[in-house]
């Protein structure tokens, strides 16, 4: 624990510690984008692009219909961010196997290459941040983040561990 951290009170239920916690969670996402942020646009890229760089490395050979689901964004959003990600060389599609008309995704080597960039930066911070809390509390974090995902998603978020 460092000189900041502190334990939740039993009165975790209050709003002052749920918005604590709205608080911590924010101000970590955004200083690990910040750095994220900073090598997209150094590539004329943002956010979604990274998002979907992401998603395709962990499963490679996703469908295009399941990565938009995954991003919940529109099919023309997603569509722009593949067609700059594929003019880039990052990402590559082929028919699907039984359904030619799938388009599966998989990083190119290139793509691999800039998204394993972008994941050692992010890999780093995680792996410190749980180092320092334990095991235990690393448990508990990731069942509070399961329990904001609505329960419908549950299994779309545990398709992703393989």
């Amino acid at each position: 624990m460092t000189a900041q951290t502190q334990s939740a009170s039993a009165l975790f239920l209050r709003e002052s510690e749920i918005r604590r916690g709205i608080e911590l969670l924010y101000f970590a996402q955004t200083y690990i984008a910040r750095k994220i942020d900073a090598d997209l646009a150094r590539q004329g890229l943002g956010r979604a692009h990274h998002r979907a760089l992401y998603f395709i490395a962990r499963k490679p050979d996703m469908a295009v219909s399941d990565l938009l689901a995954l991003l919940g964004i529109t099919k023309q959003s997603l569509g722009r961010v593949l067609n700059e990600l594929t003019d880039r060389h990052y990402v590559e599609t082929r028919p699907g196997e039984r359904d030619r008309r799938q388009r599966l995704l998989r990083l190119t080597p290139e793509g691999a290459a800039f998204e394993a960039k972008m994941f050692d930066y992010v890999r780093d911070r995680w792996s410190s941040a749980y180092s320092n809390a334990g095991q235990e509390a690393v448990t508990g974090f990731w069942s509070v983040l399961e329990g904001l995902i609505p329960e419908k998603e549950l299994p779309r978020v545990a398709a992703l561990r393989g």
